[in-house]
């Protein structure tokens, strides 16, 4: 093998080439440039901060959905036997007020599902003292 020396061979110039003072002034060039741009630091304690707030605020809302559906189910279901006991001791509220609250579709279903025997309309005539009033007002 032949020995290799670096002196003798021809070196090969570099193709990159600084320009002449380049780096008289290349401190104050860098120095100038980071002054120029402000960079927004947000400190590591605040943006715990804002993760625990949004945090809270799910769990808080994860919370709060049996709740309202809870109180959906309970607020919509009106017990009739409640209903009509409420109806009964309103003593301001006429049969007329309950007419003008009434639709079509709510009266045909009352008229199909009314279905009484000869003997509770007897029943209901001999004991009412007002049967002149009752009579009149079917007509």
């Amino acid at each position: 093998m032949k020995t290799f020396k670096l002196e003798n061979e021809p070196k090969i110039e570099s193709g990159f080439k600084i320009p002449e003072n380049y780096f008289d002034n290349f401190s104050e060039k860098v120095l100038q440039q980071l002054n120029e741009k402000e960079v927004k630091v947000i400190p590591f304690y605040k943006r715990k901060k804002t993760l625990s707030l949004v945090a809270a605020a799910v769990i808080g809302l994860a919370l709060m959905i049996p709740i309202v559906n809870n109180y959906r189910a309970t607020s919509n279901d009106l017990d009739e036997a409640a209903l009509e006991t409420y109806l009964s001791y309103q003593s301001n509220l006429t049969q007329y007020d309950l007419i003008q609250k009434l639709d079509d579709s709510d009266i045909e279903k009352l008229n199909n599902n009314i279905t009484l025997e000869d003997e509770t309309i007897e029943d209901i005539l001999s004991t009412s003292p007002n049967i002149e009033h009752l009579i009149s007002e079917q007509y």
